[in-house]
């Protein structure tokens, strides 16, 4: 009869391995490429980073200063006495000046004639920390860029102030450096209000000129009018004129009065008649003389050979209309001088610091934990995105 038990244990280890049954995995090359890329780009920059920042980077120190741009309105006695003084505050536009001129070339070069900055930041050498340290000598740009390294600026845009932070590798120079920005600051300040000032009175000051010249140019044609006419006054000289002409005139009504009566009285031929005749001859010639000199003519109607006072009067007139409307003018213009110069007086602007310069007493840069923990974190995301972009281009082959 045929055998048919199962085989034994060992004939049952040899079998190949049943449908459905996952195989072991194994260790393959690209999981080798991968754990070798992970210490590559992760591990290895992250130990380069810690090493540098513990052995390597040398420490910085940080002095702070916080300031502010005021203007403050000081209103007249009257606003005073009122209660309606404008208090300080600070202006938008000239915080935003001073912010931009604390990065300018042109204040790295003025506090570096004054403090000798390559000198200051290189007492690191850029052999010992490459990175943090400044290489000098370089140009007046490179000093220009590290400084926006080594010097930041924060600008409050509501409140209108500015955060200073200076890097040094001593306390003393981040503060030395510092407190020359705030005197520079505060220095700029200054020239821009004394601007401000001049140019809120320049144009009354152009106008004051003018009417001082054109017044001054009145006064020089009455001058010379009086010395061309020798007439001080030509109203007071013409009233003097008429009172003559109205005196010769009652004369020669006088007269003739009594050259009527001695006509009736007495014969013709009375010598009489003709002494009185002779003398309203003359006393006529006179009145003719005297309206010539006034401009009126004479009544047969006689040209003037002279200048006539009324000519003098008008030129007169039209030099004392000249001369008003120029003291009127520099009246004006003076009022309006005074108080374009008591309005720019009124407003003075100045650079207020609520925080001075500190001193630090302890390093605070550069983070080494810090900045090894985000070279770590960088390095991994790259490495990860650059295994996943690997892996997508496998799976689509």
């Amino acid at each position: 009869m045929t055998d048919t038990t199962p085989s034994s244990g060992a004939e049952a280890d040899t079998q190949a391995p049943t449908i459905g049954q996952a195989a072991r995995a194994r260790p393959r090359k690209r999981h080798f490429m991968v754990l070798l890329s992970f210490v590559l780009l992760v591990v290895g920059p992250t130990l380069v980073a810690g090493w540098y920042m513990w052995f390597r980077a040398a420490d910085r120190y940080v002095s702070t200063a916080g300031f502010s741009v005021r203007t403050e309105e000081v209103g007249s006695a009257i606003e005073l006495l009122g209660g309606i003084a404008q208090m300080s505050g600070s202006s938008s536009s000239d915080t935003d000046i001073l912010y931009d001129y604390i990065q300018s070339q042109e204040l790295v070069r003025r506090i570096d004639d004054a403090l000798d900055l390559r000198a200051i930041w290189s007492r690191v050498p850029a052999s010992v920390d490459p990175v943090f340290a400044y290489d000098p000598p370089g140009t007046i740009e490179d000093l220009t860029e590290y400084w926006r390294d080594m010097v930041r600026v924060y600008n409050d845009g509501t409140t209108g102030l500015l955060e200073l932070r200076v890097q040094a590798f001593t306390p003393e120079d981040a503060q030395a450096i510092a407190q020359m920005i705030y005197d520079m600051s505060a220095q700029m300040i200054n020239e821009l209000s004394a601007i401000a000032r001049a140019d809120a009175t320049g144009y009354a000051r152009e106008e004051l000129d003018t009417a001082v010249e054109r017044l001054k140019t009145a006064r020089e044609a009455i001058t010379q009018f009086r010395n061309r006419t020798q007439i001080v006054d030509p109203a007071a000289s013409i009233q003097s004129q008429m009172g003559i002409l109205s005196s010769l005139q009652a004369q020669l009504a006088q007269t003739l009065v009594d050259l009527d009566l001695l006509r009736d009285t007495t014969n013709e031929g009375d010598p009489r008649i003709a002494q009185t005749e002779n003398r309203i001859a003359a006393i006529e010639s006179r009145i003719a003389e005297e309206r010539n000199k006034l401009g009126f003519g004479t009544a047969e109607g006689a040209v003037n050979d002279g200048t006539a006072f009324a000519d003098l009067v008008g030129e007169y007139e039209r030099l004392i209309v000249d001369l008003q409307f120029a003291e009127q003018s520099y009246t004006a213009a003076l009022a309006t001088f005074d108080s374009s110069v008591a309005e720019a007086r009124r407003q003075s602007r100045y650079l207020a610091a609520h925080v001075r310069p500190t001193l630090a007493e302890a390093p605070t840069l550069p983070r080494r934990l810090e900045l090894t923990l985000l070279t770590a974190l960088f390095a991994f995301l790259a490495w990860a995105i650059l295994v996943l972009a690997a892996y997508a281009i496998r799976d689509r082959r």
